[in-house]
């Protein structure tokens, strides 16, 4: 697969996670699906304040479908990136580096 440059399943699911987490916060994708997210901003100056990461879901799913949730998927899967996927200027560069970085890991 490797050859192919095809990412395995688990890959490709973090992979369409995180598109669809950057659409939302760059308002391209319908409200729907913006609304579930919720960017993190500290009450006062930290340096996570720069990292452009999401903050936690209000209610924690106790149960493993609820923690399936794309609200709950998408956190996870944003905040684990590293910081120059997560400032990608566009989104033809944000896929290039996203599939470099999941490649290799």
């Amino acid at each position: 697969m490797r050859d192919l440059h095809w990412l395995p399943i688990r890959k490709r699911i973090a992979f369409k996670i995180s598109l669809l987490t950057f659409k939302a916060l760059h308002g391209q994708s319908p409200p729907y699906i913006s609304e579930l997210i919720t960017p993190y901003t500290p009450y006062r100056t930290l340096r996570s304040s720069t990292q452009n990461l999401l903050k936690a879901p209000r209610r924690r799913p106790r149960t493993a479908y609820g923690r399936r949730s794309f609200a709950e998927a998408a956190y996870k899967e944003w905040n684990n990136l590293p910081l120059h996927v997560r400032l990608a200027p566009s989104i033809n560069v944000f896929k290039a580096q996203l599939k470099t970085f999941l490649f290799n890991q």
